[in-house]
């Protein structure tokens, strides 16, 4: 109860990893509360009172034990739902009625249909509904005027019956674990080095060791077969080799030169879905170009591929001094070769959305002195009139 002293203040109220079943009533005093989560603990329901909270635009439950969600247990002002690795078979109409939701997790679910209602979400831009029980494909997502950033593998809808296997397997006896390069949704990735010389690999590798369980992405084993389905391309983190053993899946890749850094930071809660860059980063309009022309390749091959990668960001590109780019994380990427026709057109527009959101994004961290120059002007107009 000392918490409510903070009534008239309280923004943020992060309540996770502990062992709570339920929210006290006078949470509704917190009239300026605008962010709350209680991700890993033991909810089975989505509190009602949070659907009073004038003011919450966050909500997050990720990993709890939640089965029902109640029609009024979402607040007016819902910007953000995360309810990823839950127990959740339906969802109530009233998500559809919330007409400011932008960012929606679902991973990890049970669900086995979508409310109609959610063809109102015009302001929703990302979604996550992969890991679920969804027999078909829910259109009432694929027309959404602002929806970029969609994740749907490891649905029955979405299920692919290829095992690609266009890089050989290779025990995960073979190599030894270094030191920790990076960490995602998914798993971890390491330097690492043979234990015996390879004569068709490089000497340098990484590996990705996936995560066993479901993560706000979907199933690992999805991701890789998404990666692997890809294929080769300059600008992607290229693929050696996978090892598929009991209890342990990870995919071996080329190293990636030390000299390459993050083109983008990830958004945060005022952007939501868009990227953020470090203070006073800015680039010039020619390697903004360069990094546009590479981006848009990549955006090409995916879909000659039939892949959607799903997360199509600068925090998910890698660059150089020379604007060399470098696209990786396929956590959310998703083959979509069983969907009709008009379902695949959707799904590349979608994305298309994501790598126009990737050059507006770009354009605002442009050096000044470029901000009048032709090519800036060319690329804004070419975004603002799609």
């Amino acid at each position: 109860m000392e918490i409510l002293t903070l009534a008239d203040s309280l923004e943020i109220l992060d309540l996770s990893n502990n062992q709570l079943t339920s929210l006290p009533k006078e949470l509704i005093q917190l009239k300026n509360l605008k962010i709350f989560f209680a991700s890993n603990n033991h909810f089975e329901t989505v509190p009602e009172v949070l659907g009073q909270c004038l003011n919450l635009e966050m909500v997050g439950f990720k990993s709890n034990k939640i089965n029902h969600v109640p029609e009024r247990s979402l607040p007016a002002k819902l910007r953000w739902l995360i309810l990823t690795d839950n127990q959740i078979s339906t969802l109530p109409d009233s998500l559809g009625e919330r007409p400011r939701l932008q960012k929606l997790a679902l991973a990890g679910n049970c669900l086995t249909h979508l409310p109609k209602t959610l063809a109102q979400s015009t302001n929703l831009e990302l979604v996550r509904i992969s890991a679920n029980q969804l027999a078909e494909c829910p259109d009432q997502l694929l027309g959404l005027p602002k929806l970029a950033w969609f994740a749907f593998s490891g649905n029955p809808f979405s299920q692919s019956d290829i095992n690609i296997r266009s890089v050989p397997e290779m025990p995960s006896s073979s190599y030894t674990l270094q030191r920790v390069l990076g960490q995602g949704a998914s798993g971890v990735i390491s330097k690492a080095h043979w234990n015996q010389h390879q004569a068709l690999f490089p000497d340098d590798i990484a590996v990705k060791v996936f995560k066993g369980e479901v993560t706000s992405d979907g199933y690992p084993k999805d991701e890789l077969q998404a990666c692997l389905k890809v294929g080769h391309h300059p600008n992607l983190v290229k693929s050696l080799a996978q090892v598929n053993e009991d209890g342990y899946l990870a995919l071996i890749m080329s190293l990636i030169p030390p000299h390459y850094t993050n083109l983008g930071l990830p958004p945060n809660f005022k952007s939501c879905t868009r990227d953020t860059f470090a203070l006073g980063f800015t680039l010039s309009i020619e390697h903004i170009e360069k990094v546009i022309t590479q981006m848009e390749d990549v955006f090409a091959h995916l879909h000659a591929n039939q892949v959607c990668h799903g997360d199509l960001y600068a925090h998910n590109a890698l660059f150089d001094d020379e604007a060399n780019l470098i696209v990786g994380d396929f956590g959310a990427a998703t083959m979509y070769h069983m969907l009709n026709e008009e379902q695949q057109a959707k799904i590349k527009q979608i994305e298309h959305r994501a790598l126009h959101h990737f050059i507006d994004d770009l354009l605002s961290i442009c050096k000044e002195e470029d901000r009048s120059s032709k090519t800036f002007i060319r690329l804004k107009q070419h975004i603002t009139q799609r």
